[in-house]
């Protein structure tokens, strides 16, 4: 995905290269910096795929920051694709983030007070300590401040049967996944679940060639179900086999480019990191399954809640990604100048997900004496015919867990810092508290990178990660 950088203010040519230079890794096709009379702009950009819709769509995205001045904003804002815009108007310095902030965008204020901004924090840290995330369904101008244009919610349950909603759900994923089409040869990460899975089976009809790439330790339960989609679909699968020093080699460069220690982020992060640096080998381009658990109830703690309260969770949820999921499905394939597409957050998808009753989502389902529960029940249903039903009825795997990762990587932890350290340094200078030994790990990797910074505000944590009590 391409990288944007600013200052609003002009003369800062010198300030805006430093900046580049920090994300020069988010597209290796160009880089170009404009000098406008009242602020400096730059932006990267991936190599532009073949055909003329996809280069259309990567121009696009390359230049929405660079051009001066920008059409209506409201023109730009009914994008159905991510992003982050910056572009001089009229009125001076606009930028808006998509609806879920797909694509990232931070900003912050010089010593002199210029707004400046930067699709990574590294970037921003070049001329700013004070980071801020730019809140996602926001746009924002000098004269108007900060304005929110979406806003997930709590949206009224549509009254459909169960049938007609799948071929419904059905029919907006596909338009989503080819409004996504950007080359005649594609890949997707594959982790043999429901979602990734899911994506495969819908993209492979729309493209001359399809990889699926799949990654875990050997023996893991992701490349067995991995292989048998890619065997079912007929893609050309590769898989890569990772081994705790592979994860632990890679652990300085996935913070690095994650820009956070959180636990279990980091964790997900590293095999999706290994697996986007082998797939850029391949292809310009990867479908990611991010999106589906959230928006159709794919978690175990969601199994016990009423379905009173499943919606406003999941909308919760969802709401959540833009810092979390979805920071390290840009950050891992970015690293590599991938782009990353989720289609199950297109705009149109989530709004009709949204809609969908909780009692089609979460299913109760009595076999003889036996109850069973079904998560994400209206999603399979919706791809019954695409499917091996191996796959179409696996439970629920963490990414982590799926690829074999599991604990191995708290298990290190806990050998190599001490219950005295982890008392002493678990609080941060900004009050934060660090839950496991596994984060006070990556923390520390995560300061030799930046030092300790006094606000983190910008960085999210993953909802409900579980923490370890103080041994003193």
């Amino acid at each position: 995905m391409a990288g944007i950088i600013g200052i609003n203010s002009n003369g800062k040519q010198e300030q805006a290269t430093r900046m580049l230079n920090k994300i020069t890794h988010r597209g290796a096709a160009g880089c170009k910096i404009i000098e406008h009379q009242k602020a400096t702009l730059g932006a990267v950009w991936p190599e532009p795929q073949t055909g003329p819709t996809a280069l259309k769509l990567r121009q696009q995205a390359a230049w929405d920051g660079l051009r001066p001045p920008l059409p209506d904003p409201a023109t730009l804002l009914q994008k159905r694709g991510p992003f982050a815009l910056a572009a001089m108007t009229p009125d001076g310095l606009f930028l808006a983030r998509d609806p879920l902030g797909i694509a990232p965008l931070y900003y912050g204020r010089t010593q002199n007070g210029a707004l400046c901004f930067a699709s990574e924090v590294k970037a921003l840290l070049e001329v700013t300590q004070q980071v801020q995330e730019f809140p996602p369904g926001t746009w924002y101008q000098e004269r108007h401040g900060f304005q929110t244009f979406f806003k997930m919610g709590k949206w009224p349950a549509m009254d459909q049967k169960a049938d007609a909603v799948a071929d419904n759900l059905r029919l907006r994923l596909e338009q989503a996944v080819c409004r996504r089409l950007d080359n005649e040869v594609m890949g997707s990460w594959l982790s043999g679940g429901l979602d990734s899975s899911a994506m495969v089976a819908l993209a492979y009809p729309h493209v001359r060639k399809l990889h699926t790439f799949a990654a875990g330790l050997s023996g893991a339960p992701d490349l067995e179900f991995a292989r048998q989609v890619a065997d079912f679909v007929g893609t050309e699968h590769h898989e890569i086999i990772v081994q705790l020093d592979d994860l632990l080699a890679a652990l300085p460069e996935v913070i690095y480019h994650l820009e956070s220690f959180d636990a279990l982020l980091v964790r997900s992060s590293l095999t999706n990191y290994l697996l986007a640096q082998y797939a850029a080998d391949y292809v310009g381009s990867v479908f990611s399954g991010e999106g589906a658990d959230e928006l159709f109830g794919g978690y175990a703690y969601l199994k016990g809640l009423e379905h009173e309260k499943l919606s406003g969770e999941l909308a919760d949820i969802t709401g959540r990604l833009h810092n979390t999921a979805l920071q390290r499905v840009d950050r891992s394939a970015s690293a590599h100048g991938l782009v990353a597409h989720v289609a199950f957050l297109d705009i149109n998808v989530v709004k009709y997900a949204m809609r969908i009753p909780a009692k089609f989502k979460i299913q109760q389902h009595r076999s003889g004496a036996k109850d069973t529960t079904v998560e994400k029940w209206i999603l399979r249903q919706a791809l019954t015919d695409v499917l091996p039903s191996t796959v179409l009825w696996r439970r629920k795997s963490k990414f982590w867990q799926g690829a074999g990762v599991g604990d191995l990587l708290a298990r290190y932890a806990e050998a190599r810092v001490t219950d005295d350290a982890f008392n002493r340094e678990r609080v941060l200078k900004n009050g934060w508290q660090l839950n496991t030994k596994e984060e006070l790990l990556y923390y520390r990797i995560f300061k030799e990178h930046w030092g300790d910074l006094d606000t983190l505000s910008w960085m999210g944590r993953t909802k409900g990660a579980p923490k370890q009590e103080d041994k003193r």
